[in-house]
């Protein structure tokens, strides 16, 4: 079917070029909208061709039609980072199969901040779709899937926007979980109404008909529905007292389930009895983000978002120096630390900042942060004249910044893990090789190693996509001990070109793990 609709589309362009050319198109319309008959009346005006019959209907009902241009990508293809912005190729999966690469994008995991983000790009790029049925959704779908896990909410919120969120029940059901976690369920409910097929769970059509003021009908449909036995008791209760608060009076809480739902979660909080985010898996963390829960779990809920890459360095700043910590202990300690390093900086002056820098490194690396942190204070921490202990935390914290080649020009000594990222951060290998393991492994990425036979042969057959997420797991086995590993990923990330994310792959996994530097 894919393709037939390309040459309908082709044979459609060649013989319109020239009309076409004159007319000025403004993004996509709705094609009935170009008949003007259809919007002022005129179809009255037509002769019929046969004699007027006895009506059968008492109302006439347009439909909504969806409209796509002929040359608008499909369902699969959609994504937010346009190739002018990510740099790679419209076939980054098209020569992969689709059941090859959904498992691959569930099982990743990223060893490092910089492959994180590289997991993001993938999952948020546009791109030709996958070979499989064009009826299934899959790889979006797994795509969508993962972005949950991972906390993007917003941006897996968008992406879903943008393919359709009533493209199918699949991709509904997807929207629907993200939406309620962000608290626009509104527009979910609102298609559910118009195209009632696209969810058969009661759960979600009785929320959506009282979200949308249909009180009565989702109070008939839930007592069908546990008439019936087609809700268990706990879903039951949430909607019961959802749809009447005056249920909830005197009765006991509803027990908590070990992993709610997305719509669980709401009711929860709907009827008073809000869950805490931490114990529940990171996506939750969003909601805490909205503005209605205290700083401290705000704060919390941030940190959760930005070890994931979920959550930008500036926002997770923001909170962080909101107010004046309360109190002392725990987060506290990381907030307080954190602002008096910014208040340093601002100030200037080397005898204050040396001491809130060791302090805040220490916290930041004990949170598993000091990515973001690096990102944020070490081009600032560049401008000022520090030393001894304070002057290395400085140079690390710049290293691990955008600035990294810049700082690799300030590196000196010998110490062989700062030897072999400064190399590393100016792409080159260190000369000699270092003989710790972990940092010769690295290094031999810039030694001339060739890419692995197996991903060599992928990138051959056009599987990039495919390529980057088997290299991204290799990485994370390095990570683990198995060294060679480690080269044969940060090879195969130079060879397609993504010298940078491969620079900042070695830098981090050395710096992170280097036990020369402050706990």
């Amino acid at each position: 079917m894919r393709t037939d609709r390309a040459c309908l589309a082709a044979a459609f362009a060649a013989a319109l070029t020239a009309p076409l050319a004159a007319q000025e198109v403004q993004g996509t319309q709705d094609p009935l909208s170009a008949i003007e008959w259809l919007e002022d009346g005129g179809a009255e005006q037509m002769t019929p061709l046969q004699p007027p019959e006895p009506p059968v209907a008492d109302r006439v009902a347009r439909p909504e039609v969806e409209s796509r241009p002929l040359d608008a990508p499909g369902v699969e293809a959609a994504g937010l980072l346009p190739m002018s912005v990510t740099g790679l190729p419209p076939d980054l999966w098209s020569e992969s199969r689709t059941e090859t690469l959904v498992p691959l994008v569930a099982a990743v995991d990223p060893a490092v901040p910089a492959l994180s983000a590289l997991l993001f790009t993938l999952l948020l790029a546009e791109a030709d779709p996958s070979q499989g049925p064009e009826t299934e959704v899959s790889l979006l779908a797994a795509r969508l899937d993962r972005l949950f896990d991972e906390g993007g909410i917003e941006p897996g919120l968008a992406l879903i926007e943008r393919a359709g969120g009533t493209a199918s029940p699949a991709l509904f059901t997807r929207w629907m979980d993200f939406a309620l976690l962000s608290r626009t369920a509104e527009n979910a409910c609102r298609a559910l109404e118009r195209q009632p097929a696209l969810s058969e769970d009661l759960a979600t059509r009785i929320y959506c008909d009282a979200r949308t003021g249909d009180w009565e009908h989702a109070a008939t449909v839930l007592g069908t529905a546990e008439a019936l036995g087609r809700l268990d008791e706990r879903t039951a209760e949430l909607l019961a007292r959802f749809i009447d608060p005056a249920l909830a009076d005197g009765a006991s809480p509803v027990a908590v389930p070990p992993r709610p739902t997305p719509l669980e979660f709401r009711l929860f909080e709907a009827i008073g009895e809000t869950l805490p985010t931490q114990p529940l898996p990171v996506p939750f963390a969003v909601a805490d983000l909205g503005g209605t829960s205290g700083w401290r779990a705000q704060v919390l809920a941030a940190e959760r978002l930005a070890r994931r890459g979920a959550l930008s360095d500036n926002r997770l700043l923001g909170l962080y120096t909101e107010r004046s910590p309360a109190a002392s202990g725990g987060v506290w300690d990381r907030v307080a630390a954190v602002q008096a390093l910014d208040e340093a900086l601002e100030s200037g002056r080397p005898d204050l900042v040396a001491p809130a820098l060791r302090q805040a490194w220490s916290q930041m690396r004990s949170a598993g942060l000091l990515v973001p942190f690096s990102r944020l204070f070490g081009p600032r921490l560049a401008e000022v004249s520090l030393e001894g202990e304070a002057a290395g935390l400085a140079l690390r914290a710049e290293l691990l910044s955008p600035e990294y080649e810049i700082a690799a020009a300030n590196v000196t000594g010998t110490d062989p893990t700062m030897r072999t990222v400064a190399a590393i951060a100016q792409g080159r290998a260190p000369e000699p090789l270092p003989d710790a393991p972990r940092l010769a492994a690295a290094a031999e990425a810039w030694s001339g190693t060739e890419v692995p036979r197996r991903l060599s042969e992928m990138l051959r057959a056009g599987k990039l996509g495919e390529a980057l997420l088997r290299a991204i797991a290799l990485f994370s086995s390095g990570a683990e001990g198995n060294h060679g590993d480690i080269t044969a990923a940060l090879a195969t990330f130079r060879a397609v070109g993504l010298e940078d994310t491969a620079r900042r792959a070695a830098i981090q996994a050395l710096l992170l793990h280097d036990e020369g530097a402050l706990r």
